[in-house]
């Protein structure tokens, strides 16, 4: 176990939203912003930022690690820019009575196409589509659930096809 294997959490912690130089074995260097360090393995995730190009990982395993010096100190520009790098592409939060909205959109046209759906749970959030299907807020095909295949793969394409044509 090298010494890099034997820090603590706690210690790692201190690494992050940094820009680090990582000498491994072999003389190898690899140079990046610390994202995160995994607990178990001691592995490392840097990203580096290419030239109008976006983000870039790499992944250096912990027992490979001989020496990591800390180059330069994240401002809070390059925390975020971090934080947003597994962030979704368009996270967008829905009042509740924008879920309400489109909840009544999706179930009357849902009904309108002669597709049983009623609503469950107790707040009525969740549309229950033919009792095999559910589907939750904000209401995409990313939030049906069902342990059909068919019937999931079918009801997800007729949402994203719904959806489509909303916009």
């Amino acid at each position: 176990m090298n010494d890099w294997q034997k820090k603590s959490p706690l210690d790692w912690e201190t690494y992050l939203n940094k820009l680090v130089k990582v000498a491994v074995v072999e003389k190898h260097e690899y140079e990046g912003w610390v994202l995160t360090v995994d607990p178990v393995s001691a592995s490392i995730v840097l990203a580096t930022f290419p030239e109008n190009e976006k983000a870039s990982m790499s992944f250096i395993m912990g027992h490979a690690v001989q020496e990591v010096q800390i180059l330069q100190e994240g401002d809070d520009d390059m925390k975020q820019r971090l934080a947003r790098i597994f962030a979704p592409e368009e996270s967008h939060a829905y009042s509740p009575e924008e879920l309400e909205k489109r909840k009544n959109a999706l179930k009357t046209w849902l009904e309108t196409n002669h597709i049983p759906v009623g609503e469950q749970g107790e707040l009525g959030r969740t549309l229950s589509v033919a009792g095999v299907l559910t589907i939750d807020p904000p209401y995409g095909p990313e939030q049906c659930s069902s342990s059909n295949e068919i019937i999931l793969s079918r009801v997800q394409g007729l949402l994203q096809g719904y959806l489509d044509k909303q916009h």
